[in-house]
């Protein structure tokens, strides 16, 4: 499996997608000669895809989604998804439209009634390909053929967004990650299990700098510093209960004791078993 990949930058890395994240809207195509290809993918830009061949797997907190010709995916920025293409005679190709955050906001400035509709719960929404949605696919590929201002563009996501709107009146455009309880609860649900930050930044469905930042709101620290605290403290109050550091290190998030003597004794500056002396336990 690749690591991390970022959408749309290393999508296109050799194309002329700039490495800042776009401004305003851009429509691609994107092919592979690959059979199969999984990723992990961080979404830098609201957009949707189509697939035109082959098909794609969507894994996200259960059953994996497969999307195909007679579907297509609306997936929101700021999130994190496993991604899988799966080649037809060797060929997948897929049109990706994708919008900026500013673009959303002037859409919602336009229509409010849309915008007070609450948060998608997920991250992306799979959507079926019907009449219209078919017909307006063939006029994005006609677009592209002979160039298409961003004007155009943005008139034509706007197309796209109220005809969804019509026809799912319950759907939202606005896809927000994990909030605030939902990271507390990410995070103090894993804090002593073998995790790393770039770990948890993914079970809270964020990119790392995302994930970092709204920790830095929720805790007034860095996450690398809120665990070895947390982890430390645990660690003590194990020891005081008479346990070994033996025991104690895979309770508190390490994978091995060396690991977990040297963090140990960055905060105390003695190692588990100097305190463990120290309180009278051999």
């Amino acid at each position: 499996m690749r690591p991390f990949i970022t959408i749309p930058q290393d999508l296109f890395a050799e194309r002329t997608v700039p490495a800042e994240p776009l401004e305003g809207t851009a429509l691609r195509m994107y092919e592979s000669a690959q059979p199969s290809e999984k990723s992990r993918v961080i979404v830098k830009q609201h957009f949707f895809s189509f697939v035109m061949e082959g098909r794609k797997l969507v894994h996200r907190n259960g059953e994996p989604l497969q999307i195909g010709q007679e579907q297509f995916l609306f997936i929101g920025e700021g999130n994190c998804l496993m991604t899988e293409k799966l080649s037809l005679a060797n060929r997948y190709s897929s049109l990706l439209f994708f919008f900026d955050d500013r673009i959303l906001r002037s859409f919602f400035a336009k229509y409010p009634a849309l915008a007070a509709r609450p948060a998608a719960a997920e991250p992306f929404v799979c959507l079926e390909r019907d009449a219209f949605v078919k017909n307006y696919l063939g006029s994005l590929l006609l677009l592209m053929q002979g160039g298409c201002p961003d004007e155009l563009r943005v008139l034509k996501l706007e197309e796209l967004l109220l005809y969804l709107a019509g026809k799912y009146p319950r759907l939202s455009f606005s896809f927000q990650p994990v909030e605030e309880q939902d990271l507390r609860a990410a995070v103090e649900g894993n804090w002593n299990q073998v995790v790393s930050v770039e770990e948890l930044a993914w079970v809270c469905n964020m990119s790392l700098s995302t994930f970092k930042r709204k920790f830095a709101r929720v805790y007034g620290t860095t996450p690398n510093r809120w665990l070895l605290q947390r982890r430390m403290e645990r660690a003590v109050e194990l020891l005081n209960q008479q346990e070994k550091p033996s025991e104690v290190y895979h309770k508190v998030g390490y994978e091995n004791h060396s690991s977990f003597t040297q963090s140990f004794k960055q905060i105390y500056g003695v190692t588990p078993s100097e305190y463990l002396r120290g309180v009278g336990v051999d």
